[in-house]
C-alpha cells in the first residue's frame, strides 16, 4: 500500500508537521509514504513561472502568495527526518510544474538536487492554470475550445515524460477535473502516452483528488486509460495528493483493484 503523492503545502516545514501524514499513513494501512512539495513554495524556481505570471495579474498574485521558502530550508527538515527511523517507508521528494519552455532552465535547477524521487506534473496550459476555482474557468476555460486546451495539456504530458527528469507523472489525466467534454476521442492519446511511460519507465499516478476535491466521477484514472497502462505494463501508483494529513490515502477503497 503506497500513497505516492502527499504535500506539507498548506503546513509549515516542521519535523512535526510530518508526522502528522506519517501518522495518519499508518493509521490507512499505508507501508510506504512519498511526501514532497510543489516547485512553486521555493524561491529557486521563481524563474519557471514567469509565462504564470505575465499572462495574468491574479495569477501573479496567487503565485507571489506561495512563495515561502528557500529549498535549503525543506532539504534541512528532509536531513533531520532522514535520521530517524519509521514503522513505514518514507520517501521525500518534489513535486515540480512542468511545462515544454521551461524544461532547461527546470533541468539545470534540479540536477543541483537530490531527491528520493521527482514527480512531473502539468499545472497550466499555454501559461494559463486549469485548476484554480478563482480564476481559470474565467481565464481559460470560457475563452477557449476544450478540444486545444485538452490536446495543449496531454502533448506537455508527453514531452514531460520524454524530458527523462522525472520518475513519476502526476495525475496525468486530471485535466478532466472539471468534466468538461474534450470533444474528441482520447483513446489514440492513452495508448501514445501509455507507450512512452512504457519506453521511458516513468510511473504514472492513479491520483484520488479530482474526485474527492472536484466530485468527478473518475475514483483516479479514467478507467479506459488505467486497462491501456496495464496493458503496456506500465506501473501504476495510487496517490491521494493530500494536502492535509486527514487526506492521505483518501478514498482508496475506491479504487478499481483489477
Amino acid at each position: 500500500m503506497i500513497d505516492a503523492h502527499t504535500h506539507l503545502e498548506n503546513g509549515d516545514l516542521s519535523v512535526e508537521y510530518v508526522h502528522k501524514f506519517i501518522d495518519a499513513a499508518k493509521e490507512k494501512g499505508i507501508t510506504h509514504l512519498q511526501i514532497l512539495d510543489h516547485t512553486h513554495r521555493f524561491f529557486e524556481f521563481k524563474d519557471c513561472y514567469k509565462r504564470v505570471c505575465e499572462v495574468s495579474k491574479l495569477q501573479e498574485d496567487w503565485f507571489l502568495k506561495k512563495q515561502k521558502n528557500s529549498i535549503d530550508d525543506y532539504l534541512k527538515l528532509i536531513d533531520a527526518l532522514k535520521k530517524e527511523t519509521f514503522d513505514i517507508d518514507v520517501s521525500f521528494g518534489l513535486e515540480v510544474c512542468y511545462t515544454p519552455e521551461t524544461e532547461s532552465l527546470l533541468s539545470s535547477i534540479l540536477e543541483h538536487y537530490q531527491f528520493d524521487f521527482l514527480v512531473g506534473s502539468v499545472h497550466s496550459v499555454n501559461g494559463y492554470l486549469y485548476d484554480m476555482d478563482a480564476f481559470s474557468k474565467e481565464l481559460l476555460w470560457d475563452k477557449n475550445d476544450p478540444s486545444n486546451i485538452y490536446k495543449a495539456y496531454y502533448d506537455s504530458i508527453e514531452k514531460l515524460i520524454q524530458s527523462n527528469l522525472f520518475d513519476q507523472v502526476g495525475h496525468p489525466d486530471v485535466i478532466k477535473m472539471y468534466s468538461i467534454d474534450p470533444g474528441y476521442d482520447l483513446h489514440p492519446t492513452y495508448h501514445h502516452i501509455a507507450s512512452l511511460a512504457k519506453e521511458y519507465n516513468i510511473k504514472m499516478e492513479d491520483n484520488t483528488k479530482a474526485h474527492y476535491s472536484y466530485h468527478h466521477p473518475d475514483v483516479g484514472l479514467n478507467d479506459d486509460f488505467r486497462k491501456i497502462l496495464k496493458e503496456n505494463n506500465v506501473q501504476i501508483v495510487t496517490a491521494s495528493d493530500a494536502h492535509y494529513p486527514s487526506d492521505v490515502a483518501r478514498c482508496f477503497e475506491l479504487l478499481d483493484p483489477r
